[in-house]
């Protein structure tokens, strides 16, 4: 009896488990916010400082980059996304999914930074705008083109790829249908053939030949 109201007396001295979740979940949140402000303060200006050494300073280097980095980093992503919607009946697709979403994360992050210096309304992002004003001139906008051109031909691939499938699933059909056909009419034509050869045998038995 001693025992068990010890362990009941150090058990009710412990947290409820819906008490830890909420410390959790807090600490979760606040890990979360973090990471933000911290990722605010330095991805802006860190991104538009590569761009601005690939850029070197020059308009025309500034727009290839931009375009670049918009219809790739747009294109690819979406026909990623596309990708794993279409896998979702394979064997592994759930694992494929996953790998499908976080390839298309990582190849939209160029197109994402970039956003957070547009965006952005801290300091790293107004400090990255300036690089890219001065460094990059016209990358911005270009980027946006990109993305526009390359969400239109992700948009034509997905599409494309659908009504592809979907052809060859008619036509997988169509075959089906016909082998199906056939194997019924070669039946029909058995049976046709087996009524025929029975007939014949039944009128060559001689009259009278079943009696006695």
């Amino acid at each position: 009896m001693t025992d068990m109201n010890v362990d009941e007396t150090g058990s009710r001295k412990g947290l409820p488990p819906w008490a830890k979740k909420t410390i959790a979940v807090v600490v979760a949140l606040i890990v979360l916010v973090i990471a933000y402000y911290t990722l605010a303060a330095f991805v802006p200006r860190w991104w538009a400082q590569r761009i601005a050494n690939l850029a070197e300073g020059g308009f025309a280097r500034g727009v290839l980059w931009g375009l670049l980095f918009g219809i790739l980093c747009t294109a690819i992503p979406i026909a990623l996304l596309a990708w794993s919607w279409q896998v979702r009946n394979w064997r592994y697709s759930r694992g494929l999914q996953i790998t499908f979403g976080v390839l298309a994360l990582v190849v939209a992050l160029p197109n994402l930074m970039t956003l957070a210096v547009v965006l952005g309304t801290g300091n790293g992002a107004h400090a990255g705008e300036r690089i890219l004003d001065v460094d990059a001139p016209g990358f911005r906008g270009a980027t946006l083109i990109g993305a526009i051109v390359g969400a239109l031909f992700a948009v034509i691939f997905v599409v494309a790829l659908t009504r592809y499938r979907k052809r060859g699933r008619d036509l997988k059909q169509a075959r089906t249908d016909l082998e199906q056909r056939r194997i019924e009419q070669e039946r029909l034509e058995a049976r046709r053939e087996a009524e025929k050869e029975l007939g014949r045998n039944t009128d060559d038995v001689p009259p009278g030949s079943h009696r006695l």
